[in-house]
């Protein structure tokens, strides 16, 4: 249960003075390993970018070959003053990585020391700008995706969890979170059974998976539209990534406050723990690597989809 730690996450990045600063010293504190915090400055402000390391018993930092796991945040800001006061819905993502590293910090301090590695990455930012979305208004950032790829995908990482609200949408119609299929260089592969089952003893429901395009394993940039960014890490690196959503029943925009539900996100955070748990140990598997390497031997690779394309001046 993370109930506890994502009200003290919520007292934290609810404010206009949070910063990375005072996240790395509440992470600390907990029993995280290490955690790095670092200042972007972008065209639209800046943000502070999160990275909290949890060792495994087994992991590469302690010279095993257990997986490691990386959970990403995934968001614009966590507010967007001075046009709204508070915690945007938008800053989901973060509170659930957040949440999710101060847990598992806490275990492994009482001995309770998961297979393999976690690396955890997210940004905080209270002063984020917003912009035009159909049908509801984006939280946009202070710094561009790529930006955020670069800080926040680890290279010793062997998978993803993006977590993202994903509200601002009319194609997921159900409160609390869902998952995407597994998506790899430019594959937009089965759901992982493995995660399914996961999920179901998490929520103690059916899974519920969302539809993904072509369009949203794009990066951003390209002038298409996204259903938003929570499949963005995908188009960065070669490891399967698998989007968690934090949804509702109906569009929310994402720059509104009083959107976010404690529950909701205790309930991501600890889906993506269990997560954790299982793939270090060999057990949690986010694709079928013999039937990646079948269907890039019949149709060629899709990594081109990982790209911003043929310029203008080419088509």
């Amino acid at each position: 249960m993370l109930l506890k730690q994502v009200l003290e996450v919520f007292d934290l990045l609810d404010s206009p003075h949070a910063d990375g600063e005072k996240v790395k010293k509440l992470l600390l504190e907990a029993g995280v390993y290490q955690v790095e915090s670092q200042r972007i400055e972008g065209p639209k402000g800046y943000t502070d970018f999160i990275k909290a390391i949890i060792p495994g018993r087994s992991g590469k930092i302690s010279g095993g070959d257990a997986p490691t796991l990386g959970i990403i945040g995934r968001l614009g800001g966590l507010g967007a003053r001075p046009e709204r006061i508070g915690f945007v819905s938008d800053g989901d993502g973060a509170a659930v990585a957040v949440s999710a590293a101060l847990k598992l910090g806490y275990m492994h301090s009482l001995g309770d020391v998961l297979t393999g590695d976690v690396i955890v990455a997210t940004h905080i930012c209270p002063h984020a700008p917003t912009r035009p979305h159909d049908p509801v208004p984006f939280m946009d950032s202070p710094v561009d995706i790529a930006t955020m790829n670069k800080y926040e995908i680890d290279p010793t990482i062997d998978a993803i969890l993006s977590v993202d609200t994903t509200k601002g949408n009319r194609i997921i119609n159900h409160r609390g979170f869902a998952i995407s299929p597994t998506v790899k260089e430019g594959y937009i592969l089965r759901v992982s059974e493995d995660i399914l089952d996961i999920m179901a003893i998490t929520t103690g429901q059916l899974p519920v998976v969302f539809a993904i395009t072509t369009q949203d394993i794009t990066p951003y940039g390209n002038d298409v539209y996204h259903v938003n960014s929570v499949l963005q890490p995908s188009t960065a690196t070669t490891i399967p990534c698998v989007g968690v959503a934090i949804t509702t029943e109906t569009p929310v925009p994402g720059c509104a406050t009083g959107g976010s539900h404690p529950y909701d996100i205790e309930l991501a955070a600890r889906f993506t723990i269990e997560v954790a748990k299982a793939f270090g140990e060999g057990k949690c598997q986010f694709y079928d690597e013999k039937e990646y390497e079948r269907l890039v031997r019949l149709y060629g690779s899709l990594s081109h989809l990982q790209t911003l394309g043929r310029s203008y001046e080419q088509e």
